[in-house]
């Protein structure tokens, strides 16, 4: 019966640590600070510090990745076949990269080619559908000129 009552005293102390705290200047110009203010003085409230953190609760999960002690061999092999998965996914990745970007470089050197090869004068000669060639005039090699700086700019970004 003696420790129930510890307890709940100490219950009770420390609902009132959680009260509200005042901060005030007495007559000597010292600041006090206290849970009740003094009458006739000009009490600021003050906000009590953050509570302490608390660790992070472990999950099930969690609680399985950290084992302790050395792995078994089994667990070792696994460990390897994982890592060695995850390096040639990422060979592969950069393998791609560097193909897209060899792709995207020659598609802007034939898109430089036309331009020029259109910029450099003379005849131009196209192919209509029934396999005719036939020469462009001014107008059309203009357009094709416009045509062909569009694709540089779309192709070389």
């Amino acid at each position: 019966m003696k420790a129930f009552g510890i307890c709940l005293g100490l219950l009770l102390a420390a609902g009132t640590a959680s009260a509200q705290m005042y901060r005030w200047v007495d007559k000597d110009g010292k600041v006090r600070y206290s849970d009740v203010p003094p009458t006739g003085t000009k009490a600021a409230s003050v906000k009590a510090p953050p509570p302490p953190a608390t660790p992070p609760a472990v999950d099930a999960k969690d609680a399985k990745g950290a084992k302790k002690g050395p792995l078994t061999p089994a667990e070792q092999e696994q460990e390897y076949r994982k890592r060695r998965a995850e390096a040639q996914k990422a060979a592969e990745e950069t393998a791609e990269e560097g193909r897209v970007k060899s792709e995207r470089a020659e598609v802007c050197a034939r898109a430089k080619e036309q331009l020029a090869t259109l910029q450099r004068g003379g005849r131009v000669a196209r192919t209509n559908a029934s396999g005719e060639q036939y020469i462009l005039d001014e107008s059309q090699v203009a357009r094709e000129v416009d045509r062909a700086q569009q694709n540089v700019q779309k192709a070389c970004k």
